[in-house]
């Protein structure tokens, strides 16, 4: 599986581990409700080479609406009232969910969101090439 928004250039990872067993240590644990997702990284060119400014790529990071689910609070899709079918998504996931939802956080020059259980709004299973219109 791979992360990025512009397509076909994707860059690999590891989806048991996709940010390297050190620095997901480093991660917070989200509590309660909340979840921690790992956002896409926005290639520096186009499929047709053009370089990417970075104000461009920064802005269509911040209002991205897909992420992998890395971490899940204690209390995630605990409420049998809200989610009275049980959970929408668990972790190692790809999510859709609104543009600019969320806490976000940087480490390690990647961008993560900390986002509310019912801020899910649905599961893909294969992110690329999804992007918000």
């Amino acid at each position: 599986m791979t992360l990025n928004h512009a397509g076909e250039n994707m860059q690999e990872i590891n989806l048991d581990n996709p940010i390297g067993a050190e620095k997901a240590r480093q991660l917070p644990d989200p509590k309660g409700y909340r979840m921690l997702i790992m956002l896409p990284q926005m290639e520096e060119k186009t499929e047709g080479g053009v370089i990417l400014p970075d104000e461009h790529r920064a802005r269509e990071e911040t209002a991205t609406i897909v992420g992998f689910v890395l971490k899940m609070g204690d209390l995630c899709y605990q409420d049998p009232v809200k989610f009275p079918t049980g959970a929408w998504c668990k972790e190692g996931d790809w999510v859709l969910f609104r543009s600019y939802s969320g806490t976000r956080i940087k480490i390690h020059s990647a961008e993560f969101r900390i986002i509310n259980d019912d801020t899910v709004e649905a599961v893909v299973q294969d992110p690329r090439g999804v992007k918000r219109a």
